[in-house]
C-alpha cells in the first residue's frame, strides 16, 4: 500500500475484515505513535524503531532517509542496529518484503519524481497540475515503451531523447504568417 492511503485506522478496518496488509506510511498521520514523529526521532543509518499495538506494527528504519512502514502481516522485528560483521547495512525483512511486492504505483511515483518539471517556486495550482500530469504522461509512455520490448533504454535517456525529438520537430514546423497591424477596412479598398 502506498503512503498516500495508509493509516493506522485503515489498517484496523482492514484487519476487522480479515485483510492483511503492509505499506509505507507518513509519520504525521493520525494514530501514529508520537515518539516516531520526525522531530523527536533521531536515527543513525541502519537503526530501526518498532512500536506495536495488537497485531499492528509501526516500523521506522533509517536508510538514506527514514523508511516508515505499517504492517499487520509481519512479526515485529527487534530494535537496534542492522549491520553485519563488516559494517554493511542489512535491510530488515519487512522492508525487503515490501520492496519485493510494492507494485508499479510506487515505481511510477519514484520515476515521475526523479526528473520533475515542476519547481517549488511555482505557486499556481494550474501550473503544478499541468506539470504533474505532464510528468505522469512521460512516465506512462516510458512504461509502454519498456513493455513493448525492443531496445532497452534508461528512464533518463528516454526523457533526453524525448526532449531532443520535441525540439527538433518544433524547429521544422512552418509557422503561420501573421499580418502585422490593423486590418484594412472594406471602404478603403474600393
Amino acid at each position: 500500500m502506498d503512503n498516500f492511503f495508509s493509516s493506522p485506522d485503515l489498517f484496523d478496518d482492514l484487519a476487522q475484515k480479515k485483510i492483511s496488509c503492509c505499506g509505507t506510511v507518513r509519520l504525521h498521520r493520525k494514530g501514529m505513535p508520537r515518539d516516531l514523529k520526525p522531530k523527536t526521532l533521531r536515527l543513525k543509518r541502519g537503526n530501526i524503531r518498532v512500536r506495536t499495538r495488537g497485531d499492528l506494527t509501526a516500523v521506522v528504519w533509517k536508510d538514506k532517509r527514514d523508511v516508515c512502514l505499517l504492517t499487520n502481516i509481519h512479526d515485529p522485528p527487534r530494535e537496534g542496529n542492522y549491520h553485519d560483521e563488516h559494517g554493511n547495512m542489512i535491510k530488515p525483512a519487512i522492508v525487503a518484503d515490501y520492496n519485493c511486492h510494492m507494485g508499479h504505483v510506487d515505481n511510477a511515483d519514484r520515476m515521475a519524481n526523479s526528473y520533475m518539471a515542476n519547481r517549488q517556486t511555482w505557486k499556481w495550482t494550474k501550473k503544478k497540475l499541468f506539470f504533474h500530469l505532464l510528468d505522469l504522461a512521460v512516465v506512462n509512455s516510458y512504461i509502454l515503451l519498456s513493455s513493448c520490448g525492443g531496445k532497452k533504454i534508461s528512464h533518463r535517456d528516454f526523457r533526453l531523447t524525448l526532449i531532443r525529438e520535441m525540439l527538433a520537430r518544433s524547429g521544422r514546423e512552418p509557422r503561420p504568417s501573421v499580418s502585422v497591424g490593423r486590418p484594412a477596412s472594406a471602404s478603403n479598398n474600393t
